[in-house]
């Protein structure tokens, strides 16, 4: 299946992987976790344990007015996520699109007197 694989400090990349647990446990490093923080059927693909093993910070959520929520850490993939499915699916061309331009710069993460500074990372 077609995704988009976010590594932590590195531009997004389409990928072509297997549909099977394995295959996406590969991509990132452990038990997956599926969230779904888009108005769009598509799923974010994330290890599990990814912040309890202290793996590294990679992209910033944020809500509709652009103010984090939360940070997915380690490595992750997007893919399409039908309602009418109980399978994860290639992401359309025009999904790829929009995911690629969404987390096309990668972040870093500062913590400055409590307050947390998300920066593009060049």
């Amino acid at each position: 299946m077609q995704v988009i694989v976010v590594e932590p400090k590195k531009k997004p990349m389409v990928q072509d992987i297997g549909s099977d647990l394995d295959s996406m446990q590969k991509i990132v490093g452990g038990p997956i976790e599926a969230v779904y923080p888009f108005d769009a059927p598509v799923a974010l693909i994330a290890n599990e344990e990814g912040k309890l093993l202290n793996l590294p910070l990679n992209r910033a959520l944020r809500d509709d007015e652009g103010n984090v929520y939360d940070i997915i850490s380690g490595t992750f993939f997007l893919c399409a996520a039908p309602p009418d499915s109980e399978h994860f699916e290639s992401l359309t061309d025009q999904q790829a699109k929009t995911y690629m331009e969404r987390f096309a710069m990668p972040e870093m993460f500062l913590n400055v007197g409590g307050s947390l500074f998300v920066l593009p990372y060049l």
